[in-house]
Parts: C-alpha cells; sequence; structure tokens
C-alpha cells in the first residue's frame, strides 16, 4: 500500500512545487503596444526589417568617398541628406553630402566626416584629419536587429525597455497573458478597515491592502473582498461567489479554535496540497484548491508572515499563470552583521542592504523578526534566506538574499 502524501511542515521548495505543479498559462489577449507594461508575452515579437533598415549617419558631418580623402583634397558640395529625408544619388568622385545624424548615407560614400574637421567656403568643403585612418561614423544597416531575428520571446515581461524594441520593429499590438484574476479575503473578529473606529481589543487590517498591491505589480489583478469575522459561514459565503482564477486567504490559517478558513473551505470542497510550510516566519501556510478548481493560498495573519509567504509563493505562483518564469530573483551579499545558528525551519529574515568601500552588497538583518512587525518590512529592501539547521555566521560570511521590489 502506498503510504500517503504527506502534507506538513514541507520544505520551502517542496510546498512551492506542489503550488506550481499544474499553474500554466491561463488565456492570451492582444493589447496596444503602449497598454502593454507589465504584460507578459505571450508570442515571440520577430523583426521583419533591418534596423536601421539603411546605414546611417551617426554624426553631423559630411559624406564622402573614403579614397577621395587626401591631403588638400577639396569637395564640392552635391546637396544634403537629413533625417526623413534622404540624397538618393550617388556620391561621385570630389563631391560631398552634408548629412545629420540618423540621415541615410548616400550610395557611394563610406565615410562621414565629423563638422567639427569641416571648412566651408561657399559651395567647397575641406577637412582637416587628426587620425589615420579617420573613423567611418557610419552605423550599418542591420546594426542593431535583422529581418527575421526573434527580438523578444514568449514569457518576457514588457517594460520600457523592451516595449521600445517592439515599437522600434514597428508592432502596434502584442500578444499577451491574461492577468491572474485574484481576490483577496481577510478574516479575523479583530479586524477593521481602516478609517472606522475600532474597539479596545481590534486593530486596523492592513494586509489585504499590501497584497492587492504586490498582486498588481506582479502583473495581476486584484480584487480585496469585504474582510469576514471567525464565521464559518461567513467565510464560505464571501468565498463561494469570488469570481477569480486565485483566492488568498489571510489570517486563520492556524488550527486554534478561531482558525476557521480551511473548515469553512472545506464546505467547498477544499482538497489540499500543502497544510504547512517549515518555514519561519509563516509555518501556518496552506494551499488547496476548491471543487470548481479554483486555487486557494492561505497565509498567516500576521503582517510580515503573510507578506514573505506572498513573496516565496505568491509571486511565483502569478508568474506561472502568466507564461513567465517562476523562479525567484535569488541574488548574494555579504553580512555586516554576524548572525547564530539558526533552527529547524527555513529563516527569510527582514534586512537592509548597502555598498561597502570594496564595492560589495552588505546585507544588515534588522534585530527583530517578530512576524507582526510592518514598521521593520517598511524598512526592508531584502530578505536573507538561511536554511535550516545552518551553522552560525560571521561577519563577511555570503549569505542569498531576495530583492524586494519597492517603489
Amino acid at each position: 500500500m502506498t503510504p500517503p502524501t504527506p502534507l506538513k511542515n514541507l520544505t520551502v521548495a517542496e510546498a512551492r512545487a506542489r503550488m506550481l505543479a499544474d499553474a500554466t498559462l491561463l488565456g492570451v489577449e492582444e493589447v496596444e503596444l503602449a497598454k502593454s507594461v507589465g504584460r507578459v508575452l505571450a508570442a515571440s515579437v520577430v523583426a521583419d526589417r533591418d534596423q536601421p533598415p539603411f546605414d546611417a549617419s551617426a554624426m553631423d558631418g559630411w559624406a564622402i568617398r573614403r579614397a577621395d580623402l587626401t591631403p588638400g583634397a577639396r569637395f564640392r558640395i552635391a546637396g544634403e541628406s537629413a533625417a526623413g529625408r534622404a540624397h538618393a544619388r550617388p556620391v561621385e568622385a570630389g563631391q560631398a553630402v552634408r548629412i545629420f545624424t540618423g540621415a541615410p548615407v548616400p550610395p557611394g560614400a563610406d565615410l562621414v566626416v565629423i563638422q567639427e574637421n569641416a571648412a566651408r567656403d561657399g559651395d567647397v568643403v575641406t577637412f582637416q584629419i587628426d587620425r589615420d585612418p579617420p573613423p567611418g561614423n557610419i552605423r550599418l544597416a542591420g546594426g542593431d536587429f535583422r529581418a527575421g531575428d526573434v527580438l523578444l520571446t514568449a514569457g518576457t515581461r514588457i517594460d520600457a525597455w523592451t516595449l521600445a524594441l517592439a515599437a522600434a520593429a514597428g508592432w502596434p499590438s502584442l500578444d499577451v497573458a491574461r492577468r491572474p484574476r485574484v481576490a483577496i479575503l481577510a478574516t479575523g473578529d479583530e479586524l477593521v478597515p481602516p478609517g472606522h473606529v475600532p474597539a479596545p481589543d481590534q486593530i486596523f487590517e492592513s494586509g489585504s491592502f499590501a497584497l492587492a498591491a504586490l498582486v498588481r505589480a506582479w502583473g495581476g489583478e486584484a480584487v480585496r473582498l469585504k474582510a469576514q469575522a471567525d464565521d464559518l459561514a461567513a467565510i464560505a459565503a464571501a468565498v463561494k461567489d469570488a469570481q477569480a482564477d486565485l483566492i488568498v486567504t489571510v489570517g486563520g490559517a492556524s488550527v486554534g479554535d478561531h482558525d476557521l478558513v480551511k473548515p469553512a473551505l472545506e464546505t467547498l470542497g477544499l482538497a489540499l496540497r500543502v497544510e504547512t510550510v517549515a518555514v519561519r516566519p509563516g509555518k501556518p501556510t496552506w494551499f488547496g484548491t476548491l471543487g470548481d478548481g479554483r486555487r486557494v493560498l492561505g497565509l498567516p495573519g500576521n503582517p510580515a508572515s503573510a507578506l514573505v509567504c506572498a513573496e516565496l509563493f505568491l509571486r511565483p505562483l502569478l508568474a506561472a499563470l502568466s507564461g513567465a518564469d517562476p523562479a525567484l530573483p535569488i541574488t548574494a551579499g555579504v553580512l555586516a552583521q554576524p548572525l547564530p545558528a539558526n533552527g529547524p525551519r527555513e529563516h527569510w529574515m527582514r534586512a537592509a542592504r548597502a555598498v561597502d568601500a570594496l564595492g560589495r552588497v552588505t546585507v544588515t538583518p534588522f534585530p527583530d523578526q517578530d512576524s507582526s512587525l510592518i514598521g521593520v518590512f517598511s524598512r526592508a529592501d531584502c530578505l536573507v534566506v538561511r536554511p535550516a539547521g545552518e551553522a552560525a555566521a560571521g561577519i563577511g560570511d555570503v549569505v542569498s538574499l531576495l530583492p524586494l521590489a519597492r517603489a
């Protein structure tokens, strides 16, 4: 008999793999190029012409035949080539064409002499060259890309620079992944919305606001559902009608008497794939699917736990559902302070980076890593990861870190 698959105390990698097991591109839609920033390409962008499509001048100056450039040579001015207004006639022996940056180089010319080295006298121009041979100052046709080149591949997230590349290739619109729709539900008797008057034993709800902002930054559409008290029927009703590809719950994730999210969603056919994760903070994080196939990511109610686990699990989930690479952008830094040995759970510590006199990225974890502290998170710009059971680390030791995108 095959033993049951364990759902508890999974490593971060195991938990993430189970969440991503069938997370694939949700759909494709065409959007105008100008509206594509932040979207993920669903089809490659291929050039259908060379860029530049002609030999172009890299400088303001004069286009001539290099063979004619001899000491004391005088050149008859034959015309002008400007951007968008080419000089179509060939440059003949002893001729020069006034040319401007970006303009097509006339046929026959193979050298642009910069204007600082030219002296014009009526219809004649002479040149003083201080280098032998002088630079050509010509951008060759196809120097940026050629017809048939794959400029951008599916899975690329469009930013200002890739948008410029697609525009330079003449693409007015792009096929992109449909944005994952994420419904966010905060739960807990203790929560009141900002702007309301809390009772002495209540706090302001903050998790859903931060998570909605992260979802939008990571390419999804966020819908904040009305926060619910610790009530089975109310939680189930809020989730039942949520039109979403992924539901993220905040709070009620543990096993106490008031942790009712999983029991409430069991009435909707919840099947767990992850029950707990061996991570600090965020052990109660869970994941499953409802009877209708909608995914549910359960995050702890403590804000730091929720935000750390959003980085570890929600971020790659949204990437996978958009057809992008779900791998986290892990980098490295050196510790600016010592750290004690780590415990049995992988620890993701809020930290701040700097650059030392040697040009190294240094990282300083904040001394208080309590999972309820939002102020610490507001000052952090990265998370330092410490493997389970890792020995004490000293100043200068290399550690892995996950940069946090700060607007």
